[in-house]
């Protein structure tokens, strides 16, 4: 039948279907908390043989004992012991402590311990293999035929050293020396022997050290005492040949103080040389017939000055009576002589001044070279006397260097006797092991408790890896998600008694208040909602697989229908009918197959159900070929023709998955109602199913979730709550399918 305009996605919608996004997002922790407590027993179940097998097992566990003592590591006081020490006087007392610990786990300390104890001859550690094992049976080609005392120890060193803890205190010289055996005693007095063989060991080194330092330090002072007196005879010598008494006292003293002397008289002298230079430079380089009397160096000379002085009052006199008397007057010509009198003078005082510049100048520069001599060859005496005292420097230093070495040898040597004679232990025990009174382990009560914390652990794990790889539809909500589809109406979980199809089939006449009965009437709320302005409908009914009960549900929507509109139910599965055996229709009846071949009128084909107004068109003869009778022309006015006659028609079609019955039943009708079984089909089937009629042109109007165990899913879900179940055995009316829809 085609698709009526007015039945569009929007009115196939059911009204009681909430929009993805306005839908309540559950928390991914609810849902494992809700997995967990939906196989809550098993996982205690587990939990509870988990810890009863730990029970077992601790129970046949050996104890183990364990026992320690308290060692006290000096700090490093120990004097002279190896070269080392001699230049390195620093103190490392967090390194040496470490290194005492470490020493104790030595092996050494631990073969010597076993050697001690004979640690062999007891059970627990004794490597030779027992008569009547396999090992001792079959032999092993490492083992030596002849066991020794040294094989022995060494091949109980590794049990040994797997039981030997020793563990620093923090902030404290303190280190505790455990063992753990299966013989409380045992383990006390390995503790104990351990602690012992380590002092022991540690003295009996250092005074192996002692000796082997004491020895060498004999050696070595032989040589240095030779070549201390060979230093002090060369040095000697030298002085001999030198003729040196005391160079750096008197010698050097005195060729010092002579520099000194004469570089103080040359530094004066060049300051001379450098005045009369000056006045020596200016007289020259004076222009020839030039005044010399107004050169500073001539004019500061109080002789100049004062015939400078003459010459001016002479000049003065003359000038005055000049002005008065004539040229041939006496007075004129006694003027004129005094002048010429203070002029020659002066001349002869400028020539007298720059003779003794001149003189002044060359004095200067030979008393210069002259102290520039004196000072050269003093230089000389004292470099002279500086490269042997140099070499003199060298044999004192060496003769020092020697008496030095051979003194603190001498000192080193008295104090390594003396602590080879006096040696301290570098610890002490000062709290020794005792037998332990309760073993460490095995720790029952904590084993115990830790597996069966384990056992829930598991349990937990594989409960959540359960329905992670569970892939069938559980909830509405997985109809929702997983299907993008929506939920019409969640049939319930039906007894066992229940299950019998004659019963199941009529359980909406014969069973008005039960639940499934509401849960058919919410469904065919659904169909008439989604198509309200249609005035005739024709729906489709299938599946994905056989046995998830669309032929009950057809049967029952049916009958619903049937109760306020004119209903036809047909059978269409032609392969398996079903309708009719549930509805205990005679075999052979006429139907379906029949009324589309034409060998069959349409009151032959239709049949009333019994205490309804139902009207049932059985599958009929069994034709060759279902799938082409389907497609035929005549199948399509078959349907057209139906639809004049009645106001809504059922289908029941065979399931997706095994034939293509219901995509050709698809396209010719309204909508189709797809049916899953709840936890039984996996939801990848049922969406390609869906895909499937779709492409097909099918609409689909919602799915159908049978089977649903609604106890289960408001316990463990709480999808469903103690309302919606009980509430409409008690007159509220809220059925599971509308509760459905507000999950």
């Amino acid at each position: 039948m085609p698709q009526s305009p007015a039945a569009d996605s929007e009115n196939h919608k059911p009204l009681f279907l909430h929009d993805p996004e306005d839908r309540e997002e559950k928390l991914e922790l609810l849902e494992y908390w809700r997995s967990i407590l939906k196989r809550k027993k098993e996982i205690i179940g587990f939990g509870l043989v988990v810890a009863l097998v730990a029970v077992v097992i601790v129970l046949v566990m050996t104890p183990v004992y364990r026992s320690t003592a308290t060692v006290l590591i000096e700090a490093n006081k120990s004097k002279l012991l190896s070269i080392e020490d001699v230049y390195s006087g620093i103190s490392q007392n967090r390194e040496h402590f470490q290194t005492q610990v470490e020493i104790i786990k030595s092996r050494e300390v631990a073969i010597r311990t076993i050697e001690k104890l004979k640690l062999w001859e007891h059970e627990e550690f004794d490597p030779r293999p027992k008569e009547g094992t396999l090992r001792a049976a079959i032999g092993f080609s490492a083992e030596p035929k002849e066991w020794t005392d040294k094989l022995l120890a060494e091949a109980v060193y590794e049990n040994f050293s797997r039981k030997l803890i020793v563990e620093p205190i923090r902030l404290s010289q303190l280190a505790k020396v455990s063992f753990e055996s299966s013989d409380a005693a045992l383990a006390s007095q390995v503790a104990n022997t351990a602690a012992e063989v380590y002092i022991q060991t540690d003295l009996e080194a250092r005074f192996k050290l002692t000796r082997q330092a004491s020895g060498w330090l004999q050696d070595q002072l032989s040589d240095l005492r030779m070549k201390l007196n060979e230093s002090e005879k060369a040095l000697q010598e030298f002085r001999e040949r030198e003729g040196i008494v005391d160079l750096k006292s008197v010698t050097q003293s005195g060729a010092g103080r002579q520099i000194e002397e004469v570089m103080g008289r040359l530094v004066e002298a060049r300051m001379k040389r450098a005045e009369a230079e000056g006045a020596y430079q200016q007289i020259r380089s004076a222009p020839k017939g030039s005044d010399l009397s107004t050169l500073p160096a001539v004019l500061r000379n109080p002789i100049v000055a004062d015939a400078k002085r003459a010459e001016g009052i002479a000049e003065r006199q003359l000038s005055e009576v000049s002005q008065r008397y004539g040229k041939e007057h006496p007075r004129y010509v006694q003027a004129e002589s005094e002048l010429a009198s203070a002029r020659d003078n002066l001349r002869r005082q400028v020539e007298s001044i720059v003779a003794s510049v001149i003189r002044e100048y060359e004095v200067a520069r030979g008393t210069e070279s002259t102290l520039e001599g004196v000072l050269s060859s003093a230089k000389g005496s004292v470099q002279v006397l500086n490269r042997k005292e140099g070499e003199l420097s060298i044999y004192e230093r060496e003769v020092e260097a020697n008496r030095q070495m051979y003194d603190m040898f001498i000192k080193r040597t008295k104090e390594t006797n003396v602590a080879g004679d006096l040696q301290t232990p570098i610890a002490r025990v000062v709290d020794p092991a005792v037998i332990a009174d309760k073993p460490i382990k095995p720790k029952k009560a904590q084993i115990v408790v830790i597996a069966f914390a384990l056992g829930i652990f598991l349990g937990v794990l594989a409960a959540l890896l359960r329905d992670r790889l569970d892939n069938t539809l559980k909830t509405t909500e997985d109809v929702e998600v997983r299907l993008k589809q929506p939920i019409l109406t969640t049939l319930p979980l039906l007894s066992k008694e229940e299950v019998v199809r004659t019963k199941t089939a009529r359980i909406f006449l014969d069973q008005p208040q039960s639940i499934y009965a509401e849960a058919i009437r919410t469904a065919r709320t659904g169909v008439l909602l989604s198509g309200i302005d249609l005035p005739r409908r024709t729906l489709l009914v299938t599946s994905s697989l056989q046995g998830e009960g669309k032929t009950t549900f057809s049967i029952n929507l049916a009958m619903a229908h049937a109760h306020t509109k004119k209903t036809l139910l047909i059978d269409a599965d032609m392969r398996r009918p079903a309708v009719s055996k549930g509805l205990e229709i005679p075999v052979g009846a006429k139907g379906l197959s029949n009324f589309v071949a034409g060998s069959a009128t349409l009151q032959e084909c239709l049949l009333p159900v019994e205490g309804s107004s139902l009207m049932l068109m059985p599958s009929g003869s069994i034709p060759p070929n279902p799938l082409e009778l389907l497609l035929s022309q005549r199948f399509k006015e078959t349907l057209e023709h139906l639809g004049k006659h009645f106001e809504v028609i059922i289908i029941d079609s065979p399931p997706v998955e095994l034939v293509s019955d219901a995509l050709v039943i698809a396209a010719l009708t309204n909508g189709t109602i797809y049916v899953s079984k709840a936890e039984s089909t996996p939801y990848q089937v049922a969406r390609k199913g869906i895909q499937r009629i779709r492409r097909a042109d099918g609409q689909i109007l919602g799915v159908v979730l049978n089977q649903f165990d609604m106890a289960k899913a408001g316990k463990y879900y709480g999808d469903y709550s103690g309302y919606g179940y009980q509430g409409y055995q008690g007159g509220y009316g809220v059925t599971y399918g509308e509760e459905s829809g507000k999950a």
